[in-house]
């Protein structure tokens, strides 16, 4: 088992048989893998990784391990790990350090057992690996040549850090990528929302009133499913840009606070703290269910409710009740935790091909510059960007139009 640390290595058959279905969705990474094989882009280079370890992820450490990285990897989040997929890597001869339902010091001392390898790439999804190099191992610094983040909420503490002057490695912006928000955060995180909601809560969505709070690519992906299944969608936001794209998208805006009494479930995806508050809670419906989609578990304040209910009972498995002195029962998925993963398995493998595809990419783009790259917050280069989307669509059997010499010039004279 190398250095790893693991639930149960004897769980990784069940996670071969995962990874296995990945690899016959994912025809743009095995596209890549094989090019990977080819001209190993990573020989020589460590590559330490901090996503949601389930199989999607743990394809994509295949592929870049077929370049001739050699991976050191943890989970993102303490319910996201699959302790399956963790035992079929390892069973692969991969290091992993990771296994689901961490407490918060397992889940700091996995990370620190990953970065004590010197790695030389990050793969980031929330910042959590660059956070703690940044802080309890800068000793460690001066081995990165760079990395590349996952997520929308990674990308607000990286600009935060870089506006700070803190950012000691250039980072690529993967999820500012076309081809990661606009498939990835709206299509997936629309579906696999709805399938942790559907699947921990067995109850049907038609009919009922669904608050989104938070209107980006996300929330977008969120509210449109709930809508497609006959959900009255309300939306909360802070831009008024935003608040407006709501409005002429169909759905009903209001505050958080109004909101609050006449929803029926009620879904998070703005990467801030306290969106639902101990007054909202007071607000609700008796039976109102409240799940997290964004990254971190501070969305929804499950504190706030723990300290103010009378009574608590566990109603399901990841659904957890509370009775509030006024004798209503508020309902929390997935301990406030990301519902898509820590209840579900996360977004289809059709969409984390194009997602992986640009992290792969990105990272082989950082190999390639090293030293070259002055910026510390990296665009995903277009050609990269515009490369993934081609491939994908031959995957998907599908042509394109090709401008003519005559468009060219017509379109490159000017005025």
């Amino acid at each position: 088992m190398n250095n790893s640390e693991i639930r149960d290595i004897s769980l990784a058959e069940s996670g071969m048989r995962k990874i296995e279905w990945v690899r016959r969705n994912c025809p743009l990474l095995t596209d890549i893998k094989k090019d990977f094989e080819r001209t190993q882009p990573f020989k020589g280079i460590k590559i330490a990784l901090s996503v949601h370890l389930e199989a999607k992820t743990a394809y994509l450490c295949e592929v870049l391990k077929s370049g001739g990285a050699e991976m050191f990897i943890t989970g993102s989040n303490p319910l996201s790990t699959q302790d399956d997929v963790a035992a079929a890597l390892v069973s692969e001869g991969l290091e992993v350090h990771a296994w689901h339902g961490t407490t918060a010091e397992e889940y700091e001392q996995h990370l620190t057992h990953v970065l004590e390898n010197d790695c030389n790439i990050i793969i980031d999804d929330g910042g959590d690996l660059v956070h703690k190099l940044h802080t309890d191992m800068k000793d460690r610094l001066s081995y990165v040549i760079g990395g590349c983040e996952e997520t929308t909420t990674g990308i607000i503490r990286l600009k935060a850090m870089a506006e700070k002057g803190e950012l000691e490695f250039p980072m690529v912006l993967v999820n500012d990528a076309d081809c990661k928000h606009l498939f990835d955060n709206r299509y997936g995180t629309g579906q696999s929302v709805w399938d942790g909601i559907n699947r921990t809560t067995n109850l049907i969505v038609a009919g009922k009133t669904v608050v989104v709070a938070g209107y980006g690519w996300c929330g977008k992906g969120v509210a449109m499913r709930a809508k497609g299944m006959g959900a009255k969608v309300i939306v909360t936001e802070i831009d008024p840009i935003r608040a407006i794209e709501a409005v002429m998208d169909g759905f009903e805006v209001m505050p958080m606070r109004e909101a609050a009494s006449k929803g029926d479930f009620f879904v998070t995806v703005t990467g801030c703290c306290r969106v639902i508050g101990k007054e909202d809670f007071l607000r609700m419906k008796n039976g109102a269910i409240c799940c997290n989609a964004g990254h971190f578990d501070v969305e929804v304040d499950v504190a706030g409710i723990k300290e103010m209910a009378v009574e608590t009972a566990q109603m399901r498995n990841n659904i957890m009740g509370y009775k509030l002195e006024n004798g209503n029962w508020v309902y929390i998925l997935a301990e406030g935790r990301l519902v898509n993963l820590a209840a579900g398995d996360g977004h289809p493998a059709e969409i984390m091909d194009m997602s992986f595809a640009i992290q792969a990419l990105s990272a082989k783009y950082l190999v390639e510059n090293r030293g070259k790259i002055k910026e510390k917050l990296v665009k995903v280069p277009a050609d990269v960007d515009r490369a993934v989307a081609l491939r994908k669509l031959q995957c998907l059997g599908k042509d394109i139009d090709v401008l003519t010499k005559e468009q060219e010039d017509y379109l490159n004279k000017g005025l």
